[in-house]
């Protein structure tokens, strides 16, 4: 660690699920670009995945960027990498999280140590086990929440007494009966956690990777709920980094096979790093797609935002499935553009877990989604995706959720998507979005100003 003292440091404190570390590691990067040293505190195993993602970037982004390990032994880092999240699951998390809690406010501590300002931008989650590093005299805590506006609003509306001022909005009134109760997407705690949160009031604001052309009157009721405090909303998160991106694309498979279809041609399935089916789904799935006659791309099981490349072969296809798709599908066992392919035009549709990530991908290449969520925020952005941005269709009702998605049905929403006047309408209305979200990163556009703020406050 250097001997002189920097006038400011950022300190990243992730929550230990590759997506929520993703996000922060790609706004260290933009931070980074501003000459400000960012360090991001994760367990080892996250580190070491994290530290090849810098090859090829610019030198400024490079030599600014840091990584500490929060040391765990071997077993409890392996465990804090699984995936699994039911009751017992988020339990010993929350173990793990404790085992972390000594080593992350030691290390906070020695970086308020060597610099003049030391700013700790930290998930939510991990809120509770940072200890008392927010009373040190020279440093100022910013919370990031990984989730939607919409999600969180929900969560918010359903976890405190007071009513949230939404203006007398007719149109929010209506989607209240839309949203899911929290207990039917979250394990119980989620009420306790929430009213926490929003008491919890020794922090200078609060961000999330979002776009007020997206979500902007979500945003606004949360920042009125919040007593003012700074809510930034700075996503998508990869376009910030559009213009300090050094890195030539990626060659891909996929890529290679998308280059050679026709414009919105193509649907994408995939459902992220935590959601599993059962061999039951995977069948069905397999033949939603075989009926529809679609061309596609599905990615199966955690290759979609892994950066493990090892192929995943516990999942099997039904007999003969392969060989009846050969050159209208493409199957995917291990790690893929996601974004490139989202972007790429012969992409035209995206069947979809939900999760907000590849939400905010899929939005700002103007891909409409077929909605398909499994569990914590998805259901909610599933509202926003069908009932508020209508960019998309569902493929089933929240409320029969545990029951099984039939080929028939897949099917029926395929076709609907990719080959009727609705789901061009959707895909016009998606691609209108995305272009709304494009002009707010240009000078003076309303990302633009929210991105300056934020720089602003930390280098203030």
């Amino acid at each position: 660690m250097a001997t002189t003292k920097n006038s400011i440091i950022v300190a990243m404190v992730p929550f230990s699920r590759f997506t929520h570390i993703n996000q922060l590691f790609l706004l260290s990067r933009f931070i980074a670009v501003h000459n400000i040293p960012v360090h991001l505190l994760c367990l080892p195993e996250f580190n070491k995945d994290l530290k090849p993602r810098l090859q090829g970037e610019s030198f400024e982004i490079a030599k600014n960027i840091h990584f500490n390990d929060i040391l765990l032994s071997q077993d409890e880092c392996k465990r804090s990498n699984e995936e699994d999240y039911d009751d017992e699951r988020v339990l010993s998390i929350m173990e793990l999280l404790e085992k972390q809690s000594e080593s992350l406010q030691r290390t906070c501590l020695e970086l308020s140590m060597n610099t003049k300002k030391l700013v700790i931008i930290y998930d939510s989650i991990m809120k509770d086990y940072l200890g008392d590093v927010h009373t040190l005299p020279n440093v100022e805590t910013c919370i990031f929440h990984s989730g939607s506006a919409i999600s969180k609003y929900s969560l918010l509306r359903q976890s405190i007494v007071v009513d949230v001022d939404d203006d007398g909005d007719k149109l929010l009134k209506q989607m209240y009966e839309e949203f899911p109760a929290m207990d039917s997407c979250f394990p119980p705690g989620m009420e306790i956690f929430e009213k926490d949160l929003y008491e919890w009031d020794f922090n200078s604001g609060e961000f999330m990777i979002s776009s007020r052309e997206v979500e902007g009157k979500y945003l606004d009721l949360l920042a009125n709920a919040k007593n003012k405090k700074p809510l930034w909303a700075l996503g998508p998160l990869h376009m910030l980094l559009q213009s300090h991106h050094d890195k030539a694309p990626p060659s891909h498979e996929c890529l290679e096979f998308l280059d050679n279809q026709d414009v919105n041609s193509v649907i994408y399935v995939s459902f992220g790093t935590g959601t599993k089916l059962s061999q039951e789904q995977i069948n069905e799935l397999a033949f939603g797609l075989e009926k529809c006659n679609q061309r596609f791309i599905w990615v199966i099981g955690k290759g979609d935002h892994s950066n493990n490349n090892d192929n995943d072969n516990t999942i099997e296809l039904p007999q003969g499935f392969e060989e009846r798709v050969k050159g209208r599908g493409m199957m995917v066992r291990n790690w893929v553009p996601q974004l490139e392919i989202l972007g790429h035009p012969s992409t035209g549709g995206f069947l979809s877990h939900c999760g907000w990530n590849s939400c905010m991908e899929s939005i700002s290449m103007g891909v409409p989604i077929i909605a398909w969520p499994n569990e914590w925020d998805q259901p909610y952005n599933a509202v926003l995706v069908t009932k508020v941005l209508k960019i998309g269709i569902s493929l089933c009702n929240w409320t029969h959720k545990d029951e099984l998605v039939t080929s028939d049905s897949i099917e029926k929403s395929i076709k609907v998507l990719m080959d009727t006047t609705e789901g061009e309408e959707m895909r016009k209305r998606a691609v209108e979005l995305s272009n709304k979200i494009k002009s707010s990163f240009s000078p003076g556009g309303v990302t633009t100003k929210e991105v300056e703020s934020f720089i602003s406050y930390i280098t203030k």
